[in-house]
Formats: structure tokens, sequence, C-alpha cells
């Protein structure tokens, strides 16, 4: 009697992903696929999770409280295509017995690269410098004007230290910069390789020539980068962030670049992207880019992969506590 193999998952896939994760994905899963690549409303992802045994999304799907409660029972894991989690709500997805997981890891290098892009960007004037030269003002040269910030040998302060974080004070130090930082917990020793922990971010504040932001965006940090911790920094800081935009506030951050508080900044997250603050864009001293931090192909590949890997081990009976990762 010939053996009936096993009927592979039902996923649906909300938006379209590198070839060769689709590829997999067709090979190992009865999946639906966004082959246009349109965000779907609330109402497209409900009808195409039907009869689905879990979800591949991306941050531009927004799993809150109301569409979990309305995916159909068959869904058991919600599996995103990046490291934050923040656009789906875990505990309403808890509450349901599915299973949420992200990918950690892959895109720390990515987005550590971007990280220090933005560092170097904000402080030399990558922005108002390219427009000089595209828009002809470049001028005879002056030994007074335009002129950046120094960068190397300064100070870094990290806020969130783990996997990205890290991978940023790796970079920094290639530019000899001393590194502080404030986690929610203080790394092993072995692990610092010299870093300077705060057991406070008020209290990292004041030796942050540079901020770099790193932690992931949950209640405790939405807003806390305002303009009383903006005010402990040190005068013509520059502040970086690649992590989540509403963790700085948007009132405090451009008034202290325009009122001189701070030198720079670079961004590559905003709140409400890609619909930011358009007092952003009339700014010359911040460096500002579309959300880049993990865009390069060999990232998102893994990204996928990494996605697919968890699906592939919850399927075979890991335990679903087990698969979320945070930063």
């Amino acid at each position: 009697m010939a053996t009936i193999p096993p009927a592979k998952p039902r996923i649906l896939v909300t938006r379209k992903l590198p070839d060769e994760v689709e590829a997999r994905i067709e090979k190992d899963y009865d999946a639906t696929l966004n082959e246009t690549d349109e965000l779907l409303a609330d109402d497209d992802i409900i009808a195409g999770a039907q009869g689905c045994d879990g979800l591949l999304v991306t941050p531009t799907d927004k799993c809150n409280a109301a569409l979990v409660a309305r995916l159909p029972d068959t869904v058991k894991i919600i599996a995103t295509f990046s490291v934050g989690y923040d656009h789906i709500d875990v505990d309403a997805a808890t509450q349901r017995g599915i299973s949420v997981t992200n990918t950690p890891d892959v895109l720390s290098a990515a987005t550590a690269d971007i990280a220090m892009l933005l560092l170097l960007g904000a402080a030399r004037g990558a922005y108002w410098g390219e427009r000089i030269v595209r828009e002809d003002r470049w001028g005879a040269w002056s030994a007074v004007y335009p002129l950046g910030y120094e960068v190397s040998g300064k100070r870094l302060g990290i806020l969130g230290m783990g996997r990205i974080g890290q991978a940023m004070a790796r970079r920094a130090r290639g530019f000899d910069m001393e590194i502080h930082y404030h986690n929610r917990s203080r790394l092993p020793s072995g692990e610092e390789q010299g870093a300077v922990f705060h057991e406070t971010f008020e209290d990292m504040l004041p030796h942050c020539d540079f901020l770099s932001i790193h932690c992931a965006s949950t209640p405790e940090t939405r807003g806390i980068v305002d303009a009383q911790r903006i005010a402990l920094m040190p005068d013509n800081a520059v502040l970086v962030n690649t992590a989540r935009g509403d963790i700085v506030d948007d009132d405090a951050l451009i008034a202290a670049l325009q009122g001189g508080k701070l030198a720079a900044a670079g961004l590559d997250v905003f709140r409400n992207e890609p619909d930011i603050d358009p007092r952003y864009r009339s700014l010359d001293n911040a460096f500002l880019l579309p959300h880049l931090g993990s865009a390069t192909i060999e990232t998102r590949v893994a990204m996928g992969m990494r996605a697919l890997d968890n699906l592939d081990a919850y399927f075979a009976g890991d335990n679903p506590g087990d698969l979320l990762n945070r930063i």
C-alpha cells in the first residue's frame, strides 16, 4: 500500500520575499504568497488566514489585539520577518495559544553598519556636504566653513547592549571611541571589552558625545529620549537611532537640533514611518535614511531563512516558549 505523505503546513505570507526564500516556502509549505507585494488590509489577512496553520508577517503588518482576536483557530504561530516584534501584540497571541517568533542575529551586522554610517554621516555633514556638490554650491576652500565634528577618540554611549549594540561597539572601537553603555543588565566582564556600564540611562548621558540607540521598543523605552534626557548630554552631541522611532520624542529632538543643543542626528527609523514628522526634512543637521538597517540582499535572505527555520522548528514540535528571542 502506498504511503500518503503528510500534508504540508499551510501558511499565509503577507509580503513578497526574496526569491530564494519563496522557493523554500513553496517546497516545504502549502503557502499563499503575496506576488504583488501590496500591503494587506486587516480583512485581507483574516481572509487569507482561513484554514492556515501559521502566518509569516513583516513589520508592516500590525498584528494588534483586535486582529489577533479575529484570526481563525487553526493559526498556531506568527513568524515575523524582523528582529523587532512591537507590531505584534504578543500577550494577545499568547492568550490564544499562538506562538510568536522573530529573526535575531542575522541582521545585527547590517544594522550596526548603518548605525556607523549614520554616526559618521551626521558628524561629518554628509547631508549638507552632498547638497553642496549636487547643487553646484561648492565654492573656494575655507578654513572655517563648512565644518563637521571629529569622531575618532570621542565617547560613544549605547542604549541597549544586545546583539546589535555589541556589533556597534565593535565597529566604534575601530575609531578609538570610548564605549559607555546602559542595558537592562550588565554584560559579563569578558564581553564588555572595556566598555563602561551605567546603572541608569541618565547616568550615562553626560558621557555621550555620541548616543546610539539599540534597545527594543517597549512601554518602558517609548519616548525615553525626551527633552529632559537630551539636556543631560554634552553640548554639540550627536544622536543616532536605528532601533525604533517611538523611542525618541520628536518634538524634543527637533528642538535640540534647531536650538543647537545637539550638533546633529542620524536617523534610520521614525514614528509613523513613512509618514514622518515633516520638520526633519528641513534640517541640514539631520542625516536621514528610509529604514535601511537590514536592507542588504544577504541579510534579507538570511532573515527569511531564519523565519522559516522558526516555522520548521515549531511544526517539528519544538517548545514554542523557546522560540521568541529578544534583541
